[in-house]
């Protein structure tokens, strides 16, 4: 599917935005930003939905809807009360961007960054020891799975903030892999604006997701 998503006013509207972040300055570029940022975002994801789907038919059923998110920032709690993300993002995981499940990604363009995520960020705590069991039981795959040349190529180690103490039942197995003390295991691929300019972008991106595949079934485990 090689085909142009992007071009450089993509990311000149965020730029302008970061120097603009308000209400009255986006409502006179709202159409520019319909036209140049959120559509091109949203027929990228529709075929990135496709491609996906060609490995997991629990792709097939979502939308773009299902998956993007706003551009507007919550501020009620922050600090920083400029409306607006400088950024387009979406959740591509099995139930949208509510189902935070290992296997998808989540993708993130924009002027202050570009790259996408696989894995897992905030599992609740049933689902976190569901997930060190599974690499307790694993150890080897799990450990194959990190080592894999393109995983270290586009993703290099698994990334997660860590517990000091676990289950004692799993202490055994986490003296061989101390990756079971994550909270987290997620995996994350920066890369240049200039990419996503090319035909060939949708592919570099199923090929960086792809790579994190035997890393997230090791994660999942038996369904």
């Amino acid at each position: 599917m090689s085909k142009q998503y992007f071009d450089i006013s993509f990311y000149e509207f965020f730029l302008e935005l970061s120097l603009n972040n308000q209400k009255s300055w986006f409502d006179e570029n709202r159409k520019r930003y319909e036209n140049e940022v959120k559509q091109p975002f949203i027929d990228f994801i529709s075929d990135l939905l496709v491609c996906m789907s060609e490995f997991d038919k629990g792709y097939q059923d979502l939308t773009a809807k299902d998956c993007l998110f706003r551009i507007n920032k919550d501020i009620r709690f922050s600090k920083d009360k400029s409306p607006y993300k400088l950024h387009c993002s979406a959740s591509l995981h099995i139930g949208g961007r509510k189902k935070m499940w290992p296997g998808g990604m989540y993708i993130e363009l924009g002027a202050e960054s570009c790259g996408i995520y696989s894995g897992v960020y905030m599992p609740e705590k049933e689902d976190l020891l569901k997930f060190r069991n599974n690499i307790s039981n694993n150890l080897q795959d799990f450990d194959k799975a990190i080592h894999k040349p393109n995983f270290i190529k586009y993703f290099g180690e698994v990334l997660g903030s860590k517990n000091k103490i676990i289950d004692s039942s799993l202490k055994e197995s986490a003296a061989k892999q101390p990756l079971i003390f994550n909270k987290q295991f997620y995996v994350a691929h920066s890369f240049e604006p200039e990419k996503s300019f090319e035909s060939g972008f949708i592919e570099y991106i199923i090929d960086v997701w792809r790579s994190a595949s035997d890393f997230n079934n090791v994660l999942i485990g038996p369904l």
